[in-house]
């Protein structure tokens, strides 16, 4: 069972997450999840709408080999090397999340990431 508290009374305006999300079940820990593609590749070198596209593809693809959903995700942690990427990474995960029932979620701005050119990084944590 999985509850969303988008909004608890006393907790300022959310912008796409839930402030709480309560859950029972198994669950899946995604490391974070990189703009590489199968073979290794960086995609969209210099355009964060490719590379948070090809981190949630990855994303998907870890969550299903566990047997899981980005249904399932309660949790992500977000990591940006420019803040104003911001609005072009909600948008993305806009259409890989529900929007009804978000996860809770962390953004975080760091200097860098393990590759010069990730802009993007994103770990998860699914019940099921």
């Amino acid at each position: 069972m999985r509850q969303h508290y988008v909004r608890p009374d006393g907790l300022p305006p959310t912008n796409g997450y839930s402030h709480v999300v309560a859950h029972d079940g198994r669950s899946v820990v995604v490391s974070g999840q990189v703009p590489l593609d199968h073979d290794g590749n960086l995609v969209g070198a210099g355009d964060v709408e490719r590379q948070a596209v090809q981190v949630f593809t990855n994303l998907v693809t870890a969550l299903a080999a566990a047997g899981s959903s980005m249904d399932d995700v309660v949790k992500l942690t977000v990591y940006l090397t420019d803040r104003a990427d911001l609005a072009t990474f909600r948008r993305v995960r806009d259409r890989f999340v529900d929007v009804s029932r978000p996860p809770a979620s962390t953004v975080l701005f760091v200097e860098g990431l393990l590759g010069a050119d990730f802009r993007v990084e994103v770990d998860a944590l699914a019940v099921g």
